[in-house]
């Protein structure tokens, strides 16, 4: 079966619909700024969302916060079709204040919903996103969708407070330093810690390693870059990579395109 990969980005509500079909593709251990609502078309993963693991079908959904760690793996032979809409917070804390009168963030506290009856409504958004349907039909079936999604799924975000302060710190001079040469040296002085409690004491707070947050970190930053319209090699060494090469192999393994693929995507929308 022949791979397809698409990106859209949905200018009227402002969303990113990706659709990955007859991939096998891995996924390692990652996260993203932006909430993921996706839906299993076909294939069975092994999902790990924040130290717990899942077997997710075809007709399953799945939702991750911003910043939830996850990885994916396929568990049989059919490849995956997987379908997902990204939605920024600001995007999002303007949907759940609209649906609910609430100025707040919307926290969803499973990651997996099973054969789910909200899977046909994300699957139907998703198509017209993907076919440039009628827009007021569109906007109508979003809204449906996330009303259903934030009032039966979802609860209000707030910061947790039971994490150190100084893995806090170290997570904040990593989003500032991206670009540079760090080592665990570094974050261990920013944080007074020796090098493996540092270590430990990160990987079971955050359910990702250090090095996987700053990789995370760059490849976020560097979808923006790309998005605006820079080479990869010019965004490549701006966001702290060994190399072009080095950057490429990173942004695939974790995106699913490479870096001139998913430039691409947002030339093509900036010239329509």
């Amino acid at each position: 079966m022949k791979e397809k990969r698409m990106v859209k980005f949905d200018s009227q509500l402002q969303v990113e619909a990706y659709h990955f079909d007859g991939i096998m593709q891995k996924f390692p251990n990652h996260f993203h700024e932006y909430y993921v609502i996706g839906f299993i078309e076909n294939g069975q993963r092994k999902l790990t969302c924040k130290n717990k693991e899942f077997i997710i079908n075809k007709g399953d959904m799945v939702i991750f916060n911003p910043l939830d760690n996850h990885a994916c793996e396929q568990v049989d032979l059919n490849a995956l079709d997987y379908r997902c809409l990204n939605i920024n917070a600001d995007i999002m804390k303007k949907v759940a204040k609209e649906i609910m009168g609430v100025d707040y963030l919307p926290y969803f506290t499973s990651p997996v919903l099973v054969q789910t009856s909200f899977a046909p409504l994300l699957k139907e958004v998703h198509e017209m996103i993907m076919s440039t349907n009628e827009e007021l039909e569109k906007e109508e079936s979003f809204y449906f969708l996330m009303e259903h999604l934030i009032k039966e799924c979802s609860i209000k975000y707030e910061e947790s407070t039971s994490t150190d302060e100084r893995l806090h710190a170290v997570c904040r001079y990593m989003e500032k330093n991206y670009s540079e040469h760090l080592t665990l040296t570094d974050l261990a002085e920013v944080c007074d810690m020796n090098k493996y409690t540092l270590l430990r004491s990160f990987t079971r707070n955050f359910g990702i390693t250090p090095y996987r947050y700053l990789q995370t970190i760059r490849i976020n930053e560097a979808k923006k870059l790309l998005e605006s319209g820079r080479k990869p090699i010019d965004v490549s060494m701006e966001t702290g990579f060994a190399d072009q090469s080095h950057f490429s192999n990173f942004f695939t393994e974790f995106i699913g395109l490479t870096p001139g693929q998913y430039r691409e995507i947002y030339q093509h929308k900036k010239q329509a």
